[in-house]
């Protein structure tokens, strides 16, 4: 029995490490291909597009042909209008305006900014009467938004486009949240993030192909032939898809809190590598504080969140499970 805890243990740990890995590495690959320095493919939209393609093609592959993995059944015209469509719409925007940012603002910037995912997800959790306000969480949003002005403010190439396009990627990932929270309160569908891959996928790249042909497709055309490296695209859109399995992985053989706090640790792990790979990164002490203070709001956002969940009924088993599929559903990576 020993042995078999301890086998766990390891796997547990090899499935996080995968994790901060996968995750850390598609974020500087992301910015390795849209950079001009380096591969020069500065189509944020056409490489999001082919991350949603490769999705939509490998899912599948693997639960309708090989039948590796399974798709949960339940999905309806009505529910797919409803709540899908708004899912996968809020993805795109997700993905596109977050790797547009890149063009503009540091890696390590973008991540800082990404901290205050938790106050944007409360804020419109409220304004969706899923959340209820309290003191000690309005207090907790206000330690989180000083830490990210802070870090702001210590910024000292600070690009307000890029500022202003990492913002909307926040917001669009809150609002997807907040969709998925109603879709498995009100819709009673329970999938696991293969299924919602599956089902998401193909409408997210269609939201993306439509813009892209009026925003991009012109300016690669502009370019003669599109020579850009198809293996490392291709790698690329491999290595987007692996990551939404290790968040499978780890989600399964843990919980939804141990993958938010690999992810507090991911997001320091690329801040200060991103400090020793790219050249436009230039940390400051003020920086690294504001980032601190925003980590220190998100940590005791996750411990709050854990408390809670802790707090329900242990017999409700029907309410465990639903928190549980919940949170899976909604942990799917956007970088």
């Amino acid at each position: 029995m020993a042995d078999l805890k301890k086998k766990d243990g390891i796997l547990t740990y090899a499935y996080l490490l995968l994790y901060i890995a996968l995750s850390s590495g598609q974020i500087f690959f992301n910015k390795w291909v849209l950079s001009s320095k380096e591969i020069n493919f500065p189509y944020p939209l056409g490489l999001t597009l082919l991350h949603m393609i490769f999705s939509s093609v490998v899912c599948f592959v693997l639960t309708k042909i090989l039948k590796i993995m399974k798709v949960e059944e339940g999905m309806t015209p009505e529910i797919y209008a409803t709540s899908v469509v708004p899912i996968g719409a809020m993805f795109a925007m997700t993905l596109w305006l977050g790797n547009t940012a890149y063009l503009y603002i540091s890696v390590a910037f973008a991540q800082m900014l990404k901290a205050i995912m938790p106050v944007a997800v409360f804020v419109l959790g409220v304004a969706a009467g899923l959340e209820v306000m309290s003191y000690r969480m309005l207090l907790i949003m206000s330690v989180i938004s000083l830490g990210v002005l802070v870090a702001s403010y210590g910024e000292i190439n600070i690009n307000w486009v890029g500022v202003v396009y990492q913002m909307g990627g926040v917001v669009g990932e809150a609002l997807r949240l907040i969709f998925m929270e109603i879709f498995v309160k009100r819709k009673g569908l329970k999938l696991n993030p293969i299924s919602v891959m599956y089902y998401v996928s193909p409408f997210s790249a269609l939201c993306l192909f439509l813009p892209w042909i009026f925003l991009e497709k012109s300016k690669m055309d502009d370019h003669g032939p599109w020579n850009f490296p198809p293996v490392l695209l291709i790698l690329n859109c491999l290595c987007t898809f692996a990551l939404n399995l290790s968040v499978f992985l780890v989600i399964t053989h843990t919980s939804a809190l141990t993958i938010r706090v690999a992810g507090v640790v991911k997001d320091w792990v690329v801040v200060l590598l991103s400090a020793i790979l790219f050249a436009d990164t230039k940390l400051t002490i003020i920086n690294l504080c504001g980032y601190g203070i925003a980590i220190a709001g998100v940590a005791a956002y996750n411990n709050f969140k854990l408390k809670k969940e802790a707090s329900r009924d242990p017999s409700d088993a029907s309410d465990h499970d639903e928190s549980s599929q919940r949170q899976q559903s909604q942990l799917l990576p956007t970088r």
